[in-house]
Order: C-alpha cells, then structure tokens, then sequence
C-alpha cells in the first residue's frame, strides 16, 4: 500500500495497475502499437514497459503484429472484449433492437465482430420464414467474401487492409467469391465510399447480404449489422432498398455503447 501510495504522489501508474494500463493503451490506439510508444504513452522504464509486454505476449494477452516489433491485441484479449461485448446487460438490449430490425425487414439479422482471422457472430435473430440460412452464434466467416467481412476491411488502414488482402490466397467458396487481391481492394474501396457492403452470392451460393458498420464513440468500427435473406426469397437490390432500416439500427446499437 506504501508502494501504491507514493507512486501515485510521483504520477506513476501503481504497480498493480501497469499491465491493465498497457493493454487499455493497446486497445485504444486501435492498431499495433511499438514497445517505444507504449514507454512514451505510460511514461514507465524501458525495462518496465518490456517486462510487462513478455508477459501479455505469453500469456496471450497481446500478439505481435506482421512487423514482428509491434503489438496488437492476443487471442485471450480478444476473447475478453467479446465476452463483455456479450454480457447479460449489453446483449438483451442488442436483442431488443435486433428482433424490431428483423421484424420490420422480415429477414434474418445479424451482428458481428472482428477476430483475427474473420468475423464472428456475436448475435442473431432469426427470421420467421421455414426457407433460412443457419449460421449460428459463434459461427466465424471469412473477411472477402461476406458483407460483414468487407465492411471490416474498408474500415482498416491501407497498409492493414493490404496485408491482410496479400497473406494468404483468397480461397472461393462460390464460383462469385473474389479471389483477386486486387479485385477486391477495389470493392473495398468502393464500400468505403458508399457507407455499406455486399455479398452477392459470394459466401454462400443462393444467398445474398448486406452489411452497414456500427461505430464506438471513437468513431471506430464495433461491429456490423447485416442482414441476409436466399434469393429465392428476396434479391440483393431488395435488401440495398431496406438500408434506411438497417442503419437506423446500427445508428440504437451504436448508442448502447
């Protein structure tokens, strides 16, 4: 307590609260984040910031990133903020605003968020037609060929977005799925213009979604709110109609953060 004491009087940070403040620091930069900034950030000893950054690392708290010199957040980090994200609190009022969109779309809606290697479903409300696509909470997508994946991707930073793009090759689950990096860049780019992002028949074949971002206070992306709907039933013109809805929504869910 004498040590907690002191430090606070010095304006440093106590010692039981360093590693807490790095990953807060990491987290809300929003991208990988060099040992050098975090020392220059917290305003601890290069040895301090080094010290707690091993451990966060081994412990999966942070991961480094491409570079290998930076840092962004680890798997069991990841885990955290989709566990809050899916607390009792939180999820039943993302359920309220999920089930008036889904009723009023009469379709299938979904939110999800950003994992490392693509995007999770985090909630869903289901549509009332016998005729529907199931992929359950949980269920994890690929970034490039669903509407929820390429709203994240027009959200990152052209260096991010290129190397997520490039890492590896673009595997096609339909004969419709983007497999060009650079045909892709493209639709991302175009996404980022318009404010939304499609899936014509790219993830599935017969189904076909639209996704819109819902933002943090930060004015970065949370998640994204989608919904999707098999052709049979309804095209994707139909669903790009249903916008006004969809970002209303998005605009409640943001609000809720």
């Amino acid at each position: 307590m004498a040590e907690d004491a002191s430090e606070k009087q010095d304006g440093q940070i106590p010692t039981n609260l360093r590693l807490l403040r790095l990953l807060e620091v990491v987290v809300a930069r929003g991208i990988a984040v060099r040992p050098a900034d975090l020392i220059e950030e917290l305003g601890l000893p290069k040895p301090t910031v080094h010290r707690l950054i091993q451990t966060a690392e081994a412990e999966g708290f942070l991961q480094r990133d491409l570079d290998g010199r930076a840092f962004g957040p680890g798997p069991r980090l990841r885990q955290m903020a989709l566990d809050t994200m899916s607390s009792e609190h939180l999820r039943t009022a993302r359920l309220s605003i999920l089930k008036g969109i889904a009723e009023e779309l009469g379709e299938t809606c979904n939110l999800a968020a950003a994992d490392r290697e693509g995007m999770i479903y985090l909630d869903r409300v289901e549509t009332k037609w016998p005729l529907r696509i199931q992929l359950p909470i949980g269920t994890q997508v690929p970034f490039h060929c669903t509407a929820s994946g390429k709203m994240y991707l027009s959200s990152l930073k052209p260096k991010a977005l290129e190397a997520v793009v490039r890492s590896h090759p673009l595997e096609a689950t339909t004969p419709k799925t983007l497999t060009d990096p650079d045909a892709l860049l493209t639709e991302v780019d175009a996404i980022r213009a318009r404010g939304y992002s499609t899936d014509d028949e790219e993830f599935i074949s017969g189904m076909v979604a639209v996704a819109v971002p819902v933002w943090d206070r930060s004015d970065r992306l949370l998640a994204t709110l989608s919904v999707h709907a098999p052709v049979q039933r309804c095209s994707l013109m139909c669903l790009v109609e249903r916008l006004p809805a969809l970002r209303l929504g998005a605009q409640r869910l943001s609000e809720l953060t």
